[in-house]
C-alpha cells in the first residue's frame, strides 16, 4: 500500500465508550473493527445509563459480574483493540454522582492511557452516560454516535440522561445518528450532524446462501415453516402478544427464537411450535437463517423503537430472507421488508411471502452496497475535515 492508497484514518489512536466488548456485535464493534486495522483502539466497557434496583436479582448479578471484569487487567482483545471494564458507582440521577463518576472515571481512562502510550485520541462516545468525561480526556475531536433513545429506555432517569445527552451534544465536535427521528431530536445549530444508517457484514450474512454453510441439527428437522428471529429477546424490543398470535396462526410450523432473553416468555414457552434456543455465536447465525424460511422483527412501536435502526433488517437480507416488520421506520426506507401494522396483518404478510418467497439471491443483492466499509468512508469524508481545522 502506497501513502496515497492509505485511509484517511490511519496511525491514529481512538476511544470507544460502548456496550460490553463481549456482547453482540453492534455497529460500534463493526465500526471499530475496521478502523483497529490501521489505527488502535481503547474500547470502555460500559458503565450503564440506568441505575440498577438492588432488589433486582439480576441487576445484582450484573454488578458482581462488573466487579470481577474491573479486577482484570487491559486486554488486546484483537488486534489492535484493547478492552477495559472500568469502575463506576451505577447511578447518574444527581449532580454529585454525576461529578464523581466523572472524575473516578477520567482517572482511570487516562491512567490506561499512559499505559498504552495513547495520544490525542479521537473520542467516540456510544453510551451518553460517558458524556461528562467528552472534552477532558486530551481528544483531538469527540464525535456522539446516537444510536437509540436512550430517554425512552424502562428504569433509566429520564432527566438526567437528557441533561447529560445534550450536554455531551454541545461538546461535541460531530455527532452522529443512525434513524432519521434521531437526527431532528439530536441536532444542533452549532454541531455537524449526520444521518449515517446501519450497514451490514454482508459476506458474513450472505455465507447463508453457500451449498457448504450446514442448518444447525436444532433447527434442521423442525416442521415448516420456520419463521425466524434473532437478537436481544427483551420488553422493548419483542412484542410478545404478536408473537403467541403469529404461533398460534402456524400451528403446523415453527417459531424460533435466537438470543438472550431478559423477559418473561412463559407465554411463548406454552405453545408447542415455538423454540426459544438461547443466544447463539455470531459466526453460527448464517447457517440458522439457512434454516430459516422468513424472518421477523416483532417490535412493539414505541418511542424506543420509532428511533431504532436494527442491524438484523439488513443481516436478514444479506442472507436472503424475505422479511416481515412492525411498521417501523428505519426498516420501512429499506423497500424491502413487508410491513404490518396489525397482527393479523403480520400474518397475512408472512403467508405471502411463504407461498411466493422472493429469490434468496436476488433478496441478499439488495443490501451488497450497504457494507460497514461504505459508512466508515461516509464518516470519514466528514470527519476528516474537522481533524484538519484546528
Amino acid at each position: 500500500m502506497t501513502i496515497l492508497d492509505q485511509p484517511p484514518l490511519t496511525g491514529r489512536d481512538m476511544l470507544c465508550f460502548s456496550h460490553d466488548w463481549t456482547g453482540d456485535p453492534l455497529s460500534k464493534t463493526h465500526l471499530m473493527r475496521l478502523l483497529a486495522r490501521n489505527n488502535r483502539v481503547l474500547w470502555v466497557n460500559s458503565i450503564g445509563y440506568r441505575t440498577p434496583s438492588l432488589g433486582s436479582k439480576k441487576d445484582l448479578a450484573r454488578i458482581v459480574q462488573k466487579l470481577k471484569e474491573a479486577s482484570k487487567p487491559v486486554r488486546e482483545v484483537e488486534k489492535n483493540i484493547f478492552t477495559f471494564s472500568p469502575l463506576v458507582v451505577p447511578s447518574w440521577g444527581s449532580r454529585a454522582l454525576r461529578a464523581l463518576n466523572a472524575q473516578f472515571l477520567r482517572w482511570q481512562v487516562r491512567r490506561v492511557m499512559r499505559r498504552l502510550q495513547f495520544r490525542r485520541p479521537i473520542n467516540w462516545i456510544f453510551n451518553p452516560a460517558a458524556g461528562p468525561l467528552a472534552g477532558s480526556l486530551g481528544e483531538d475531536r469527540v464525535i456522539y454516535y446516537c444510536v437509540d433513545e436512550y430517554t425512552a429506555f424502562k428504569g433509566v432517569d429520564t432527566t438526567a440522561l437528557a441533561t447529560i445527552e445534550r450536554a455531551l451534544i454541545d461538546r461535541a465536535d460531530l455527532v452522529i445518528v443512525s434513524a432519521e427521528k434521531l437526527l431532528h431530536t439530536k441536532r444542533a445549530a452549532h454541531v455537524p450532524t449526520l444521518l449515517i444508517r446501519h450497514g451490514v457484514d454482508f459476506q458474513h450474512f450472505a455465507s447463508a446462501l453457500r451449498p457448504e454453510t450446514i442448518v444447525p441439527d436444532e433447527i434442521a428437522k423442525l416442521p415448516r415453516p420456520v419463521i425466524g428471529y434473532f437478537g436481544l429477546i427483551a420488553d422493548d424490543w419483542v412484542d410478545l402478544p404478536l408473537l403467541v398470535h403469529t404461533a398460534r396462526s402456524f400451528p403446523t410450523g415453527s417459531l424460533v427464537m435466537l438470543g438472550k432473553v431478559t423477559m418473561d416468555v412463559s407465554a411463548l414457552e406454552r405453545e408447542p411450535n415455538v423454540h426459544i434456543l438461547g443466544r447463539k455465536s455470531y459466526e453460527s447465525l448464517p447457517g440458522y437463517c439457512k434454516g430459516f424460511d422468513v424472518a421477523v422483527i416483532p417490535f412493539p412501536v414505541t418511542e424506543v423503537t420509532l428511533n431504532a435502526n436494527p442491524l438484523k433488517a439488513r443481516e436478514y437480507l444479506a442472507a436472503g430472507l424475505p422479511v416481515v416488520s412492525t411498521n417501523i421506520p428505519e426498516v420501512r426506507v429499506l423497500n424491502r421488508c413487508l410491513l404490518a401494522n396489525s397482527p393479523t396483518e403480520f400474518v397475512a404478510h408472512l403467508n405471502s411471502v411463504l407461498s411466493s418467497p422472493p429469490p434468496r439471491t436476488e433478496v441478499s443483492e439488495s443490501v451488497r452496497t450497504e457494507g460497514w466499509n461504505t459508512r466508515l468512508r461516509e464518516i470519514e469524508r466528514h470527519l476528516v475535515p474537522l481533524l484538519e481545522t484546528n
